[in-house]
């Protein structure tokens, strides 16, 4: 299989995107938590990110609020429905683990709505970023707890105490 591959200077750092013939597979931050292997062979094809491109940066500049892209995770069942879960928090609002647990049916799994956030392979197009702490502290985020309070700060998200230092 081929993995088509290019980059995206942005506000918060250069991402790394890939893709398939079926949908964006990951977007990757300069620096982040957990690595990622592709597999199969890799070409870079910015032709195939031109929608990609186009709406990352309309995000970015605040005209986007909502991603309409073919996207391909790859992942186990239980991490699919999570991130699936992830693309109906609204832009601008934030939902605690526990919330986002109740939310998929299975309030015991916190953590493992958590792990599977953190794993997440298509960030900013699947909010992750938009999951906090329930007390409302930003928590883990692979990209780094900067870039999640830029990209929260961004979309104008639910103030909280503590949430971005106020």
């Amino acid at each position: 299989m081929t993995i088509f591959i290019d980059t995206l200077p942005s506000p918060i750092g250069t991402l790394a995107l890939a893709a398939d013939d079926i949908g964006l597979r990951q977007i990757r931050f300069e620096q982040e938590r957990h690595a990622v292997r592709l597999d199969g062979d890799c070409l870079r094809a910015p032709e195939r990110f031109v929608d990609v491109r186009a709406q990352l940066l309309a995000y970015f500049a605040g005209e986007l609020t909502e991603f309409d892209l073919p996207l391909n995770p790859q992942g186990t069942s239980f991490q699919l429905r999570v991130w699936q879960a992830l693309r109906d928090i609204d832009y601008g609002r934030t939902e605690s683990y526990g919330e986002l647990a109740r939310r998929i049916g299975d309030v015991r799994a916190t953590r493992a709505v958590g792990a599977a956030n953190g794993r997440n392979p298509l960030p900013i197009v699947v909010p992750c970023h938009r999951v906090i702490g329930s007390d409302g502290s930003l928590t883990g985020f692979g990209g780094g707890i900067e870039r999640k309070r830029f990209l929260l700060e961004l979309e104008g998200g639910r103030r909280q105490a503590g949430l971005f230092g106020s």
